[in-house]
């Protein structure tokens, strides 16, 4: 029986992967463990994560191609398991995006899902905005009024954001500009409101409420702060309260209380605006040496011989 004392534990899986569409096996299996163990990005000593059903209230998964994983979400709902999918479905130029599945293919998966869990299961992201020559204001709303005519009522939000600029974003943006013969830019405050009202028109017009994910300075009418993971919207799929704190995993998060168990540079979706992929190098060879049977995602702390550099 669930520990009714405990505070409550919500499993992000993973804001720093794609755990859906890389590493079903592993997550299947760490499922069936019971646990795993997650190395912290900050260093210090890794910890051990339960996941089993008295320990985790829900679970929220981030993913480009949830396809490979509907084996796992029927697992999960078979052992009455909650959990959303925030998926990403952006429709960018390849430039952009070099290896994910094409929209269509995404969308027909995201399908799939809403039909047998329910549209409140999903959650589209359109984010990761990036302006660049391609990649225009008028662009952005011609696709995404086309992605969203496509997700009519696979789901009821939409949660949009402007890339953020770390360094190693400018630097990998930077060399596919280079590569592909496109530029980009930060666009200014005022031009990055200009055009959230455009989408947020466009998602109303389609049945969805467009949510604003950690960018305080844009939020208005219209866009309000989004919670991507939302204990009210898992204690609605659960089927009973969820009362986790907010606790965000940067300045401005909204986001309910969680543990993230992914690992960086374990995805090879190739996005060129990614924060969370160093470099193409380093993730090929973390995703090389995986071991799906292992407790860790990633190299165990201590063990890897080539650490990424930054």
């Amino acid at each position: 029986m669930r520990d009714l004392q405990r505070p409550p534990m919500i499993i992000s899986a993973s804001y720093r992967t794609d755990i859906p569409a890389f590493h079903a096996a592993w997550f299947s299996a760490r499922l069936a463990a019971g646990s795993c163990r997650v190395a912290s990005p900050y260093g210090g000593r890794p910890s051990e994560v339960r996941l089993d059903r008295e320990a985790v209230d829900a679970f929220v998964f981030w993913t480009r191609n949830v396809g490979p994983f509907a084996p796992v979400l029927a697992e999960l709902a078979r052992k009455r398991h909650p959990f959303v999918v925030q998926a990403s479905v952006l429709g960018y130029p390849r430039a952009l995006d070099r290896k994910v599945p094409a929209p269509e293919r995404a969308i027909a998966d995201l399908a799939a899902v809403a039909t047998r869990y329910g549209k409140r299961v999903v959650v589209w992201r359109y984010d990761p905005i990036v302006i660049t020559s391609l990649t225009g204001a008028d662009w952005h709303a011609a696709n995404f009024a086309r992605l969203a005519r496509s997700l009519r009522g696979l789901a009821d939000e939409v949660v949009v954001s402007f890339a953020h600029i770390y360094r190693k974003t400018a630097r990998n943006l930077g060399a596919a500009a280079a590569r592909d013969g496109f530029t980009w830019r930060d666009p200014a405050p005022a031009e990055k409101r200009a055009l959230i009202d455009r989408l947020a028109a466009l998602a109303a017009d389609h049945g969805m409420r467009l949510t604003l994910c950690t960018q305080p300075e844009l939020v208005g009418p219209g866009a309000p702060a989004a919670s991507c993971i939302d204990a009210a919207r898992l204690s609605e799929l659960a089927g009973r309260p969820i009362a986790a704190r907010i606790k965000g995993n940067r300045p401005g998060c909204a986001c309910a209380e969680a543990r993230d168990i992914g690992a960086y540079d374990t995805c090879l979706q190739g996005c060129v605006y990614c924060y969370a992929v160093g470099s193409e190098a380093a993730a090929r060879r973390r995703m090389a040496a995986l071991d799906p049977a292992a407790p860790f995602l990633g190299p165990e702390p201590g063990t890897e011989r080539h650490p990424q550099k930054t």
